[in-house]
């Protein structure tokens, strides 16, 4: 009964990884499409400013995935502490305040990881570039 009750908890917490991961996903398809939709809406015939409004979602979705993530990584050092408690101490907690310590990811790390950094900062490289051409056009 103890083993099973380890078992669930670790579902739980499985349970809110893959929740993160996917929230995560989906929030870099809405920031391309956010993004590109303003870069539709500054085109030459259009209003070039609109290419300035593209830099909030870009910085808001990156740090936004960075949080996702920062979480994400909170839950799987908790998942790893379940998993070698004893069967006694089990108490479905998801409380991700008990992993502390040297090792306790930060957002700002999780921010500027290398997994987002590449994708969040080509957004924000691709708005650079757009700007720069409706300006010398």
């Amino acid at each position: 009964m103890a083993d099973e009750r380890k078992h669930k908890h670790l579902e739980l917490i499985q349970g809110v990884i893959n929740r993160l991961s996917t929230n995560s996903f989906l929030l870099k398809g809405w920031s391309v499409v956010l993004v590109s939709a303003l870069f539709a809406l500054s085109a030459a015939d259009s209003q070039p400013a609109f290419v300035y409004l593209a830099y909030i979602p870009a910085i808001i979705f990156w740090g936004l995935d960075g949080f996702f993530l920062w979480q994400e990584q909170l839950f799987r050092k908790l998942y790893d502490r379940v998993r070698v408690l004893p069967d006694d101490e089990i108490d479905f907690s998801m409380d991700t305040s008990a992993v502390t310590g040297d090792d306790r990811p930060t957002w700002a790390a999780a921010t500027l990881s290398k997994t987002l950094i590449p994708f969040h900062g080509a957004l924000i490289v691709a708005v650079v570039v757009v700007m720069f051409l409706t300006l010398t056009t």
